[in-house]
């Protein structure tokens, strides 16, 4: 009989802590991203997102700065997110669902009169960005339709259940034509209050920036499916709906930003694993001709896009661990920020906004420090509270670590570990994609690790080959290989860590969610030393991941595989299909809604290992995607998780 926690020690402690980190910051921002300046820098925005209690999701709301602290702007119901300022500063403009939670619209807020924001007219569907011409006269709308897929960091699912309510008997039906789940292109004329597409019909548009004040640059698909992205292309439209192909890759291409006088197109091209975690080389395309100039950035992947004007274009990315940002002009390149913390502001890669000249806002982080918000050096608000003291005093410490792969290829890691010297328990914490990486940033970015520490385990944060910030050769170094020479970058840094007497290497234990979690399924078919491993969100069967999930061509081409072929990747490279060589406890974690590793792939790995007399649980949260994200699920899945690991590898309490 499966557990119920909430009467157990484990699940105790877990509310014990999420309380003390966030009951002191209910009803304000506990972390923020999206910032934006005025070209002038003297007005700021960012988005924060907010718990009013230990339910659900946090809303988003807007804020900008006052006197050191952080303001909402708006005094609407529900959340509100996206704000961008119009050139000349004067109007806001930010995106909020008031009308019906989840279906974002337009809404247009100018200066002086924070809180009493107009509506837009309203597009079909759900807002997720809105982009202001260079003359300041239109905004550009990117409108997904009920029922549009979710990217796996976006946590997979449809953006809305699109229809009547149905009977309980009712069918699900799929018919392969993803009615309503198309994205289109909408602009609002500020002056006349006029609605305009500007997409034509079976172009779908994944994201999109002006190029000048009468055309558009988009990254766009023929159909609108998830798939469809990986195989998109670099589209010019003008506003009469005209479209012509400017640009192809066999890779990925993302972020487009037209130059203010139409001349240029600005897009990263790379090997991408998500949509929404790109980070990669920086290319300009000329309008008019599709001729293609590489910039060199040295050696940073970009992830961020910004033209200041004409003639300057501002890049923010990600060099190994370090957040980078530049400015292009004339042909070249001036850094303006090299740091090792975070810029990411909670989300996967470095962001910031440029002024005028040439000043940059980011939301800068680290293990050690709680999320603030800097221009340029100046720190101008801080989420710091009581809670985010209670982590500093329990999370312990983190580190830069390097180890050689068994190839000598060096491999990067953070180390948190509680105070002492050792030996102590391990959790390889695995990062998702195969293409992202971490950086030192707050909590690492999951609930888990300051809480593994605080009970006496060190937790390392691995970036192996196929992770950003070190050039796409290096990224592209996984693709044709997910559990092959990655698996030993894994393997190699445990070891190093026990060489040094830091770890104790009969308590190795691994978490992970998508990629993450592929890898905490096939580290324990490929070697016995591991105590216990928790894999969220995982692919174990990639045979069956290609005919149920939205993202299986993506899959079959980063394996190479072609699953009609016994003996391809698909099938030597599937977990379960190594199950019978596991000796390793799993607590298989999955959300019934992910579209992307669907929960039949933990159900799968799950059954195996029993089969096999290996002890498995298996946890599918019925209202859950890609992770699990909401409160009390949340609360739930850590205190399984620290359970989990507390029985099969216990750790003595860090004092």
């Amino acid at each position: 009989m499966v557990e119920n926690l909430e009467t157990t020690e484990a699940h105790r402690k877990v509310t014990e802590h999420l309380r003390a980190v966030h009951e002191p910051a209910f009803g304000r921002p506990h972390s923020i991203r999206e910032p934006q300046v005025t070209s002038d820098g003297e007005r700021v925005v960012v988005t924060g997102a907010v718990l009013d209690e230990l339910k659900g999701v946090p809303r988003t709301a807007v804020y900008t700065v006052e006197d050191g602290e952080l303001r909402p702007v708006t005094t609407g119901q529900g959340s509100a997110r996206g704000a961008r300022f119009s050139p000349d500063g004067r109007t806001l403009a930010f995106l909020a669902d008031r009308r019906k939670a989840g279906e974002f619209q337009l809404f247009l807020l100018d200066a002086g009169r924070f809180g009493e924001a107009r509506p837009a007219p309203e597009v079909p569907g759900t807002v997720e960005y809105a982009h202001w011409s260079p003359d300041g006269a239109k905004v550009l709308l990117g409108v997904a339709g009920l029922g549009a897929d979710l990217s796996g960091g976006q946590g997979s699912g449809t953006n809305s259940a699109p229809g009547a309510e149905k009977p309980s008997w009712f069918p699900e039906l799929d018919d392969g034509s993803h009615d309503g789940g198309w994205r289109s292109l909408w602009v609002h004329t500020v002056a006349t209050g006029e609605l305009t597409r500007v997409s034509p019909e079976g172009l779908n548009c994944w994201e999109a920036g002006w190029c000048g004040a009468e055309q558009v640059v988009a990254i766009a698909s023929d159909a609108p499916g998830e798939d469809e992205w990986y195989i998109a292309h670099l589209a010019l439209l003008d506003l009469d709906g005209d479209a012509r192909k400017l640009l192809g890759s066999d890779v990925q291409l993302a972020l487009p930003a037209g130059s203010p006088d139409g001349e240029w197109v600005a897009v990263v091209e790379a090997v991408c694993s998500d949509r929404g975690v790109v980070a990669g080389d920086l290319l300009l395309v000329e309008a008019a001709t599709g001729t293609v100039r590489r910039v060199d950035t040295d050696g940073a992947d970009v992830t961020q896009l910004q033209w200041l004007d004409a003639e300057r274009l501002g890049y923010v990315g990600l060099r190994r661990l370090d957040s980078v940002a530049g400015i292009v002009a004339g042909g070249k390149v001036t850094e303006v920020l090299s740091a090792g913390l975070s810029c990411s502001a909670g989300g996967f890669h470095p962001q910031g906004a440029f002024t005028a000249d040439g000043r940059l806002l980011t939301v800068q982080d680290s293990y050690e420090l709680a999320p603030q918000l800097v221009l340029d050096g100046t720190r101008l608000a801080s989420v710091a509270h009581p809670g985010t003291e209670f982590v500093r005093s329990v999370a312990g410490t983190a580190e830069v670590v390097t180890w050689p792969a068994p190839d000598g290829l060096e491999i990067d890691g953070i180390l948190c570990r509680p105070a002492g010297d050792g030996p102590f328990p391990l959790v390889v914490s695995i990062h998702g994609g195969p293409i992202w990486s971490y950086q030192n940033s707050w909590s690492m970015r999951y609930a888990w690790v300051p809480l593994l520490v605080q009970q006496g385990y060190a937790v390392l944060s691995p970036n192996p080959r196929g992770s950003s910030g070190r050039g796409q050769e290096f990224a592209a170094r996984v693709v044709g290989d997910m559990g092959g020479a990655d698996t030993h970058d894994y393997l190699s840094g445990i070891d190093a860590l026990v060489e040094r007497g830091l770890v104790d290497g009969s308590k190795v234990g691994l978490i992970g969610g998508s990629y993450g979690g592929f890898m905490s399924s096939w580290l324990v078919t490929q070697d016995t030393r591991f105590a216990a491993a928790v894999p969220v969100s995982p692919v174990t069967d990639w045979y069956s991941q290609s005919f149920t999930s939205n993202i299986a061509a993506w899959g079959n081409r980063f394996l190479d595989a072609d699953p009609e072929q016994p003996g391809t990747l698909a099938h030597t490279r599937s977990p379960v299909l190594h199950a019978s060589k596991a000796r390793t406890p799993c607590l298989n974690i999955a959300g019934a809604r992910d579209n992307c590793t669907p929960p039949g792939q933990a159900r799968e790995f799950h059954q195996a290992l029993l089969a096999q007399g290996v002890p498995s649980v298996l946890a599918i949260y019925p209202e859950e995607g890609h992770g699990v994200r909401a409160f009390p699920a949340q609360l739930d899945f850590l205190a399984r998780t620290l359970q989990w690991f507390e029985r099969h590898m216990p750790a003595s309490p860090a004092q």
